[in-house]
């Protein structure tokens, strides 16, 4: 009878995880429509198809648990991290060439040694490591960012990232006393979903901010009045 719970319960979680990495997909894909309808530039795009990789990577490896699959979740993530490096630092660096250049050569190196060697803890440290890379500059953009609409996403991007930590982190510590409760909100499940949304507000933040670098006057605007994203009204030179 336990072996019988404890496969519905897994089965629920991955039945969950699915759901929740679905919705993920779809508001990358709203964001990747957006920013081709508006002509917005490549790296956007690519932000967009990356998400959708990153979910469709964690979902076959949350139904499989297998190493190939773990390293089709793990090594977009850094890959996406790189591109949100390049996105944030770029439009500062001197030597334009060298960036995109680096960051290549270190995203395959990093596939590389990846698909060789386990890292556990180590991947989730250099992880971390490159998201604390991106906060100062995230940082400088809102401050530097007088839209009140613009400056609402990036709270709810910090909310989001905020909130879903702590249903992750509770689901992982937690997850024993968890499995007993009535109703289980299958908090790793809700991570996901959490998310899926922060991703799409960090990319709909930096586009607007990118927007106003390059004077294409953006208005953050809502799709049926609920989710935000980017309108630009582009100098007709360009």
């Amino acid at each position: 009878m336990g072996a019988v719970n404890l496969e519905h319960s897994w089965c629920r979680r991955i039945y969950d995880s699915f759901k929740a990495q679905v919705k993920g997909i779809l508001l990358a894909l709203i964001g990747l429509i957006n920013a081709l309808r508006q002509r917005f530039e490549k790296r956007f795009s690519v932000l967009h198809i990356s998400n959708m990789i990153l979910s469709v990577g964690s979902m076959l490896y949350h139904s499989t648990l297998q190493r190939v699959q773990q390293q089709g979740d793990e090594t977009p993530m850094v890959w996406e991290m790189l591109l949100y490096f390049y996105i944030l630092y770029s439009p500062d660096w001197h030597y334009r060439s060298t960036m995109p250049t680096f960051l290549f050569f270190y995203g395959v190196g990093f596939a590389v040694v990846h698909a060789l060697f386990r890292f556990g803890i180590g991947f989730k440290v250099h992880y971390v490591i490159l998201c604390l890379l991106c906060i100062p500059r995230m940082y400088k953009y809102y401050i530097h960012t007088k839209d009140a609409s613009a400056k609402r996403l990036a709270k709810l991007y910090l909310a989001t990232l905020l909130l879903g930590s702590i249903c992750g982190i509770s689901d992982r510590v937690f997850c024993k006393q968890i499995s007993h409760w009535y109703f289980n909100p299958q908090g790793h499940a809700l991570w996901h979903v959490l998310m899926g949304f922060n991703s799409y507000f960090a990319n709909t933040f930096l586009m607007f901010c990118r927007a106003q670098q390059r004077e294409w006057d953006p208005k953050v605007v809502y799709f049926l009045g609920v989710l935000p994203y980017v309108k630009i009204q582009k100098p007709k030179s360009q």
